[in-house]
């Protein structure tokens, strides 16, 4: 495709996107997508034709990099048998950012921070693609993809296929983080770094594994996340709405989740449809760059209704306000970072603020026109407080320079 035709396209995606409304609540959900929730939103239909918005898709995948950023790859054996997909991006040595080891009388010095990255519902360790881009050689990384997301098999406890199926509860990606850690990062301090259900799972593994999060724990982030009340969460609809959705939902993602070809196939035949939800619910600004929000779509496509399905009660039965106390570290409060999008629909920033109070030493940030999927939507924002988190928690110089957010868009691309 030529740069006149791509730019066409990209021009008309956008355009086609400003004509997204909401028009109002139907009478049943439809399901839970992204971080968590949708109801049945009716969407003006678009002023351009199908071909041309199916054309401009493909146009923005083509030009947009975003989750192509891969790192040396591992499995971690979770406690029932899911071999769980982790990425481990190491230090450059050449890079003078890195804070150096030194031996000190005959003994090795003590290892490297780690920082482990926790995605969010319905993503993949992807999501955190522009924070994964700017520290690249400065920190060393893992990421990993949850049970069912991404590149981890799907939950051996929860397949259909090897029993009846048990449902997913926080308390298993608790463990499940665990077992990254080890096979990952077995030795050494670490800081965490969580998005909603990310932030979730974190709580759960201080929760199981308190003296080891306060041995090895250095540093926290919880972005976009809760520590419990989310079926108080309206996810901006009206009353009648809200109860409505309480009441359906979980019946309705239960039976389309035992249908999961047949809403497949439903599922891409209302592209449109699914676009303007995840939009909604995703992002608060009115100029999120068109290949961002075409990246979490794909990213929120991949997860197949059934898996969407099984997550979504954990969610509803999630408290683990009382774990948050194991993060303030054993004699002085560790670094936290509390951010959260002042818009967001799924996880408002009344829970961040939460989780804030909860721990003496959280620097709370709330990012105006944000949404949920703040990583995405201000990537620069949110790298500025990570880098400074870092810096605070030993993980790299004061000097070093992450202050570019690492787009790998192509030159001229926008």
């Amino acid at each position: 495709m030529s740069e006149t035709s791509t730019g066409d396209a990209i021009a008309a995606a956008g355009s086609a996107a400003a004509n997204w409304r909401r028009a109002g609540v139907a009478g049943v959900a439809i399901g839970v997508v992204a971080a968590g929730a949708a109801a049945g939103v009716a969407v003006e239909r678009l002023t351009v034709g199908r071909g041309m918005r199916k054309k401009a898709r493909l146009a923005l995948d083509s030009t947009g990099p975003y989750g192509t950023l891969r790192g040396t790859p591992g499995r971690a054996l979770a406690d029932d048998g899911t071999e769980l997909h982790y990425e481990v991006d190491e230090v450059d040595p050449t890079n003078g950012a890195a804070p150096k080891r030194r031996r000190l009388f005959g003994r090795k010095a003590p290892a490297r921070v780690t920082v482990v990255f926790s995605h969010g519902y319905c993503l993949s360790q992807d999501s955190w693609h522009f924070q994964r881009a700017a520290l690249r050689g400065v920190v060393r990384g893992v990421y990993w993809d949850q049970r069912s997301h991404g590149d981890s098999e799907r939950g051996r406890a929860q397949n259909p296929a090897d029993g009846p199926g048990v449902p997913v509860d926080i308390e298993q990606l608790g463990r499940d983080l665990k077992a990254v850690i080890d096979a990952a990062a077995p030795e050494g301090p670490l800081v965490l770094v969580g998005h909603s259900m990310g932030g979730m799972t974190m709580m759960a593994l201080a929760d199981q594994f308190p003296e080891f999060v306060r041995e090895r724990v250095v540093g926290v982030a919880f972005v976009g996340t809760s520590s419990g009340r989310l079926g108080e969460v309206s996810y901006g609809l009206p009353v009648a709405g809200v109860n409505a959705v309480r009441r359906v939902l979980p019946g309705v993602l239960k039976a389309l989740g035992s249908r999961a070809e047949l809403v497949e196939r439903g599922r891409r035949a209302t592209a449109d449809l699914f676009a303007g939800i995840v939009k909604r619910y995703s992002f608060a600004s009115k100029d999120v760059d068109p290949a961002v929000a075409r990246f979490a779509e794909r990213l929120i496509e991949a997860t197949p209704i059934d898996v969407v399905a099984e997550f979504y009660p954990a969610f509803v039965e999630h408290d683990k306000t009382d774990a948050l106390r194991h993060f303030t570290g054993p004699e002085e409060a560790i670094p936290v970072l509390v951010l959260a999008g002042d818009k967001d629909l799924v996880t408002p920033s009344e829970h961040s603020e939460v989780i804030a109070d909860a721990l003496p030493n959280a620097e709370l940030v709330i990012v105006p026109d944000a949404g949920h999927l703040v990583m995405l939507e201000y990537p620069e924002m949110v790298l500025d407080r990570l880098g400074d988190l870092l810096v605070r928690a030993g993980a790299v110089p004061a000097a070093a320079n992450v202050a570019g957010y690492g787009s790998t868009a192509q030159p001229g691309a926008h």
